[in-house]
């Protein structure tokens, strides 16, 4: 995937983006990524380790219920940034499209120009 221009620190000054879809961007871009999921595969089994080999009944017994609170508020909060991001690109894709619709437009009618005016030509050949 091709980072933007906007992530160097030069140009993020001049970058149109809103500082909230900047972050929704970085966010997005970091939790879909092998490092955050292999990451966090790793604390999950660390907080399980600790909790039954190291302090049974102490911290976070068996069914793990703090856990699944932590996890419960990463996803709830994770899942409408990332949405976030996704709008902002399907907005940004619409934008495109329809530049490139024009620009095709504008190309059917040049291509018309020149096939009325070989026409004409093909005619006075005649």
């Amino acid at each position: 995937m091709k980072k933007s221009d906007s992530s160097s620190g030069f140009l993020s000054f001049f970058d149109p983006r809103t500082y909230g879809e900047r972050s929704a961007d970085a966010i997005a871009r970091w939790a879909g990524s092998w490092v955050f999921i292999i990451g966090f595969l790793i604390f999950l089994g660390l907080w399980m380790a600790v909790n039954v080999y190291a302090w049974v009944g102490e911290w976070d017994p068996y069914p793990f219920i703090l856990l699944n609170l932590v996890l419960s508020c990463i996803a709830a909060l994770q899942a409408p940034i990332i949405l976030m991001s996704q709008n902002r690109h399907a907005q940004k894709d619409r934008l495109k499209i329809e530049y490139d619709y024009k620009v095709n437009r504008k190309a059917e009618r040049g291509i018309e120009e020149i096939l009325k005016k070989l026409d004409k030509i093909g005619a006075k050949r005649k």
